[in-house]
């Protein structure tokens, strides 16, 4: 037990001389939390609009008001030809084109139908689809509102309408900074705790000290132990930290037990520290190190859900993700912080993580060669 205290105080002390990767450790993490919560989002919060008006009516003016009293629309243009709209379109300046045909308002009162076009730019396919859902339900808002407008007492009071309220669970206000943050938590403890630990052993060799450290009677769990207690401490610190960010700029709710989430947080930093020592113990440099670790935190930041469904993901995916510590763990947080779930709704993940950190540590002890 000696033997470990010693070998984490050098580490220690190895972190806290490095005066440039101090800033790494605690600031970059706390600037890139501010950012990316607020730039990591797929609400639409401002859609530009080109209107072409060809009837000219009051009907096609009430609609076009429609989407100008909406907080998600800017309506930037009113070109008087389609052509110039889709020029607009193609240079980007908007996002969706509604042409409103001439005898729009004609229709509606003589034939009890009229037709519209809806246009929208879907290069980014969820934006597109988020733009088409908006406009489809402002316009379907405008035929609720000419039908009563336009029906008479009699035919209105045959009318028999359902009413409900909706509630939505565990984020009312569907905010999106809600869902966001404590998955981005996870994404700043991982790549922190990944990086640091998976450049530490092959820093030893670059520098000459691993012979030094192999020559001595440690053992190999006691050199992987202590190796790994003091970037787990870290990464541990900058957990807390972020969360208590997250409370006071963010008002995230933290609904289940911070005690929960802690102890999964622990197991998980295991997983993820014994992976970056087990990709330096086989590298040689630290370049080789920062690579494959990067290789691997992108394939399971992007498969992880943090920011797509793992459900909507193909089959092969879903079973790919089985492996992917990172998709365990963002699942684990959102459930305790915004569901308050309990030990029991995530005792499989949980155990699910302990059988990885068992697993992993035990590859790196393994792989790890004590020669001389």
């Amino acid at each position: 037990m000696r033997t470990i205290l010693y070998i984490i105080q050098k580490e220690f002390i190895q972190v806290f001389r490095n005066r440039r990767m101090l800033p790494i450790i605690f600031v970059v993490p706390i600037i890139q939390l501010l950012v990316l919560v607020n730039a990591a989002t797929f609400e639409m919060k401002r859609i530009n609009m080109a209107v072409v008006d060809l009837d000219l009516s009051g009907s096609s003016r009430q609609l076009t008001s429609k989407f100008q009293g909406s907080p998600f629309y800017q309506i930037i243009g009113a070109p008087f030809s389609y052509e110039e709209a889709e020029v607009l379109m193609q240079d980007g300046k908007v996002d969706v084109i509604i042409q409103i045909p001439n005898g729009f308002e004609k229709n509606l009162i003589k034939e009890n139908h009229s037709q519209l076009q809806l246009v929208v730019d879907a290069i980014n396919g969820a934006s597109a689809g988020l733009i088409n859902a908006y406009s489809t339900n402002i316009i379907m808002d405008f035929n609720r509102e000419i039908l009563i407008e336009w029906l008479n007492p009699i035919q209105l009071g045959g009318i028999r309408a359902i009413k409900f309220d909706s509630r939505y669970w565990y984020n009312p206000k569907l905010n999106y900074t809600t869902y966001m943050v404590p998955g981005i938590l996870v994404l700043l403890v991982t790549i922190i705790g990944l990086l640091l630990s998976g450049m530490n052993i092959v820093r030893e060799k670059e520098i000459g000290t691993i012979e030094q450290i192999n020559v001595t009677p440690i053992r190999k769990i006691e050199f992987i132990t202590g190796k790994l207690i003091p970037f787990w401490i870290i990464a541990m610190f900058e957990l807390a930290f972020g969360l208590v960010i997250g409370k006071l700029l963010f008002n995230i709710p933290i609904v289940g037990s911070l005690w929960l989430i802690f102890l999964s947080a622990g197991v998980y930093l295991f997983v993820i520290l014994g992976f970056g020592l087990l990709i330096s113990t086989i590298t040689n440099t630290q370049q080789q190190s920062m690579l494959i670790s990067f290789f691997f935190m992108v394939v399971f930041i992007l498969m992880s859900g943090l920011f797509t469904a793992i459900e909507s993901m193909p089959e092969w995916a879903q079973l790919l993700d089985r492996i992917n510590p990172i998709a365990y763990f963002i699942k684990i947080m959102r459930m305790v912080m915004l569901k308050g779930s309990t030990f029991t709704d995530i005792s499989s993940l949980f155990y699910a993580l302990v059988a990885y950190a068992a697993l992993i540590i035990s590859l790196a002890i393994w792989r790890y060669r004590k020669v001389a």
